[in-house]
């Protein structure tokens, strides 16, 4: 599904998006990688990933929880702070400078995009 520009991104920052019915964070780090992670915290069940602080572990891509500060790897979702504990992630592209994030849906014949 189509989600964005590339432009509207802005390096090392997350915004919020609808992916069919699910709520993911979009995050675009320093180097032009676009990620793409559930918006919910699994901790708080509160739907703010993507006002996390972006940064990293080494050469790891991160985003910090804006409520209990754990922190995710945003290539995986995975906990860095407690391996049992992870967040969904989606595939991205960027197409003709558009930001293409799939799963969860399918586009039929008119172009609409609905949710499966």
């Amino acid at each position: 599904m189509r989600i964005c520009a590339f432009d509207v991104l802005l390096p090392e920052r997350g915004v919020a998006a609808l992916l069919g019915d699910v709520q993911i964070a979009l995050f675009r780090t320093h180097d032009g990688k676009v990620f793409a992670i559930g918006n919910q915290d699994p901790y708080s069940g509160a739907n703010v990933m993507s006002r996390g602080i972006v940064g990293s572990r080494g050469d790891v891509p991160t985003v910090a929880s804006p409520m209990f500060k754990q922190v995710f790897d945003l290539r995986t979702g995975g906990c860095l702070d407690d391996p049992d504990v992870s967040l969904p992630v989606y595939p991205v592209d960027v197409v003709d400078g558009q930001v293409v994030v799939r799963g969860g849906e399918e586009t039929v014949p008119n172009g609409l995009v609905r949710s499966r």
